[in-house]
This record gives C-alpha cells, structure tokens and sequence, in this order.
C-alpha cells in the first residue's frame, strides 16, 4: 500500500500513497489544522496543534502526545504552497518553547488525482545523514505507515457525510 525508499548516499525518504477519495478533500486534510490532528499521529499516540497558519512564511507547531502524555514537539515553515498540487515545509524537532533543534528536513509534498483517487508523494531531505538516521531508527516508516492508515480511515467517513 505504501511505496516507501530510503536513500542514505543523498540523506532522502520517498513514499506514495493512493487515497480513495478527490483531490479536494486529501489536501485539507494536509492542510488545514482541525483535520490534521485527527489522524498526524499513528495510534495510540496523537497529534496536538498548538499554532497552524498553512501560507508561505507561516508554522505550525505541534506535538506528538504519548498516551502517558509526553509531548514531542516539531516546527515546520510552510515555504512554497501551490494550492492543491504541491505545498514544501521545512521541519525541525523542537522543545515545548519553539527552539527548534537543527539539522532539520525539507518536505516536498505533491498532490495528484486520477477517476476520484488521490496521490500523495512525500520527499523528505535531511540536513544531516545522522538526522535521517536517527529518524529510522525512531520507527518512522512503521510510523507513517499507521499515520496514513489513520488519514484512510479519516478520508473513508469524510467521504460518506459529504
């Protein structure tokens, strides 16, 4: 379901998904905040928004709860946005005071439709080979693979009370 790379020799992540539904609404839940946070997080963990302004120059800074609630903070730069096809941020983990900790990454999203699927490619650049590094070893591609199942399922009853 999920085509997933990791290429070391140029500190990169790839991955794809197809989502079931239009265009429309897999990019709100991208993009705007009250969508992002049902479903940001692979369970039993969750995704909480502190601050989201989705426009060139803006942030988002949230964390990843545990369930003992232990927050995780990031930052993210939002520094191209073509609506609907691609948006790029910057990312950087931070403290719960916005100081992010650096090398970060640049996340290239692109967005596409075909008769009602949705596609989502995602390229993560890190800064560093130790920040791509330790990202694997955090779980980050089971991670993402229970985050986007929890974007499926999200998308599944969206769809329905459209």
């Amino acid at each position: 379901m999920i085509d997933f790379t990791v290429d070391k020799t140029t500190k990169t992540v790839t991955f794809s998904r197809e989502f079931d539904a239009d265009l429309s609404l897999v990019w709100d839940a991208y993009t705007k905040q009250e969508i992002l946070d049902q479903w940001w997080a692979p369970k039993p963990w969750t995704s909480k928004t502190k601050f989201m302004d989705f426009e060139v120059g803006g942030r988002r800074f949230y964390a990843m709860v545990s369930p003992e609630g232990d927050e995780h903070w990031s930052i993210q730069k939002y520094t191209s946005i073509s609506p609907k096809t691609n948006f790029k941020l910057f990312n950087a983990f931070a403290d719960k005071d916005e100081n992010p900790e650096l090398p970060g990454s640049e996340w290239d999203l692109n967005f596409s439709e075909q008769n009602g699927k949705t596609t989502v490619h995602i390229s993560i650049y890190n800064e560093s080979l130790v920040r791509l590094e330790k990202m694997i070893e955090m779980g980050f591609k089971e991670g993402t693979a229970m985050t986007l199942k929890n974007l499926e399922e999200l998308l599944a009853t969206l769809s329905q009370q459209k």
